[in-house]
Order: structure tokens, then sequence, then C-alpha cells
């Protein structure tokens, strides 16, 4: 039943915290703002659509639709939403929670690939370019956990984690929090990073690799998208959930509430500043490095 509860949660929730996103801007530009569940109704919107392809295309600009929605769900089995055990968990399956979100990326990059067109090949450049620089952020970050709680498994992570840790190396995870909230705006495309609202052809990254999808398939890119963000978002607000006393459905509230409260950071992050210039991004995601692994040696030099 847990399971079930869990895969729920999973499928239902990620929508809700684009709508969230949307009505914090609303908030600071002083507007009413799309309803709180417009992201749901684009998605459906979408789904009821005809797909149009190009005949240049071949089966993996299909896929480039399926696969990313796929791994982020499959990701999601990783994360102990409800309970306090995932349903999916081994000793080192944050290896393969970062690798499934990878291969949602490469699928992403392949199909704009795979339309032809020099547009979309500059938008998969630039994403690759900036994974393979967050990549190593996320492991560092992962690393810094792992000599804190011991564990290689997110579950443990979670599991070990509580208030006696954060006493002594709060700093150190806190580090490692933000490093991990770095991350999450590279890979769901927010600002500062990218800006999924924007139609400036020179300086979108994400946006530009989807141009050619529309009807169903843009459905599940959008789907796909949000389910990201809320599994990266669940990742960081269940790591600190976990250093309260809070257990059991408290704790899966907490984080669940925890996931909407980043949101609605990124709501005001979007509403307060522009997005970086290209040449300062990877700047930015180098600057996460520095934090992670600010942490990973705190922790290190401690744990002697």
């Amino acid at each position: 039943m847990v399971i079930v509860f869990h895969v729920a949660v999973l499928l239902a929730f990620p929508p809700l915290l684009l709508g969230v996103i949307g009505k914090t801007k609303a908030w600071f530009a002083g507007r009413r703002g799309a309803p709180l569940l417009q992201p749901y109704f684009d998605v459906v919107k979408c789904l009821r659509k005809a797909a149009v392809y190009s005949r240049t295309t071949t089966w993996v600009f299909r896929a480039g639709a399926v696969v990313p929605l796929a791994s982020a769900l499959t990701a999601g089995l990783f994360l102990p939403l409800t309970s306090d055990r995932a349903p999916i968990a081994f000793t080192g399956d944050f290896v393969l929670f970062a690798y499934l979100l990878a291969l949602g990326r490469f699928f992403t990059m392949a199909a704009a690939l795979d339309t032809g067109s020099s547009f979309e090949g500059m938008g998969a450049s630039r994403e690759a370019a900036f994974s393979a620089l967050t990549e190593p952020v996320l492991f560092l970050a992962f690393a810094a956990l792992a000599v804190e709680t011991g564990s290689l498994s997110l579950s443990g992570v979670v599991a070990t984690l509580a208030i006696d840790s954060w006493t002594p190396h709060a700093a150190a995870l806190a580090l490692a929090e933000l490093a991990l909230f770095a991350v999450l705006l590279v890979e769901a495309s927010r600002v500062p990073i990218d800006d999924p609202a924007t139609h400036l052809e020179l300086t979108m990254i994400h946006e530009v690799m989807v141009l050619d999808h529309g009807g169903p398939d843009f459905g599940l890119i959008l789907y796909g998208s949000a389910v990201k963000l809320f599994v990266l978002a669940t990742l960081i607000a269940g790591i600190a959930v976990a250093s309260t006393p809070l257990a059991g459905p408290w704790a899966a509230a907490a984080a669940l509430a925890g996931t909407v409260a980043i949101a609605a950071a990124i709501g005001a992050i979007e509403s307060s500043m522009a997005r970086l210039r290209l040449a300062r991004v990877p700047q930015f995601i180098v600057a996460a490095g520095v934090l992670a692994g600010t942490a990973l040696a705190i922790l290190l030099t401690g744990s002697r």
C-alpha cells in the first residue's frame, strides 16, 4: 500500500509545483495569475491534440518525449517520498539515480539533433556543456552526504540523518543543500540558468530543443520536466526534513510541504533577477561545485 501511495504522489503532485511557481511570480508582479492547476490543464490540452512529425525525423525524435519522462519517474522511485524507505533502494543507488536523469537529458539532446536543425543543435550543445559541469557537482554533494551518514543509498542517507548530524556539521550540510539547489536550477532549466518562458532565440537552452515537438509529445515533455523538478526538490526537502524529529506520515507531509516551499523559492528567484549571460552559467555551476567540495572537505576533516 505504501508503494501504491508513493507512485500516486509521484504521478499526481509534480505539475502542482509549476502552478506554485506561476502563482508566486504573479504575486510578485501584483497580478492574479493563472489558476494553480493550470499546468494540469496544459498537459491535458496537449494530450488531446494530434502529433505532427517531420519526414526527416526518426524514432529518436519520438523517444525524446517518452524516455525523459520514464527516466524521471524511475528516478523518483529511489526517493523515500511517503515512508522511510524508497520502493527501490540498494547500496550505490545514487549513481543510478544520477544517470537516469542523464539518460533523459541525452535523449532530449538526441531528439533535438535528429531534427537536423542547426538552431536546435545549438541548444543541445549548450545543454551538453552545462550538464558536463553539473554532474560532478551532484556527485560531490552525494559524497558529502555519504561521508556524514556512512550510507551509499539515498534511503539510507535520509534515514540516517538526524538533528545530531546538523548540530556539529550544520555549515557543511547547508552547503551541500545549496549545491543541490543549484543543480535543481540547472536540471530544471530555471532562472538564472534558463528561462522557460523566453522566446529569445539566442538565449534559449531547453526550450529550443523541444521546438519541433507538439501535441501529445509536447505534453509528455511538459509533464516530464515537472516530474524532474519534483524529484530534485523532494531530494532537497527530504534531506532537510530528515534532520527534524518528525517521522512517519508527518515526515512525508513535511517533505511535500518542503517541495512546495522550494517551488515558491524558485518563483521568487525568477521574479527578482534575470537569467545569467551564457558565459556566466559555467561560473555559476563551478561555484556550486565549490560549495559541494567545501562541504565534503569539512566533513572529511571532521570525521578524522
